[in-house]
């Protein structure tokens, strides 16, 4: 399966009154060292880089992640430790084959069938 994700994050960013919403305030700043930060070489993940969006009158960060080879999508029950309520999403689980990907504040916008 392939599925499109939703991730979001507070912004890491110092206040400036001349920003937008849309505008990417980090994208200097996203970790380039894939590996460490997803778990995953990069080639396996279609990561697009965070953009500003407003939520509830706040700033955040919002990313679109796109994951291929997926065979199961699983949303705990149970909040865990790591969701934060002031942020939207929940964490999700995708499995591939043995492995398992959490992300965390994430949202699910498609799921679909690669090979129907």
């Amino acid at each position: 399966m392939l599925v499109q994700l939703d991730q979001y994050k507070h912004e890491e960013v110092q206040f400036d009154d001349n920003r937008t919403t849309g505008e990417s305030q980090t994208e200097d700043s996203v970790n380039p060292d894939s590996e460490a930060y997803f778990g995953k070489d990069m080639d396996e993940l279609d990561v697009e880089t965070w953009e500003t969006v407003e939520y509830e009158d706040d700033p955040i960060q919002r990313r679109s992640v796109t994951v291929s080879g997926i065979t199961a999508v699983s949303v705990p029950q149970e909040s865990t430790d790591e969701d934060d309520p002031d942020l939207p999403g929940r964490t999700i689980q995708l499995r591939t084959g043995g492995d398992s990907e959490f992300f965390e504040q994430a949202v699910i916008v498609e799921v679909q069938d690669e090979d129907p």
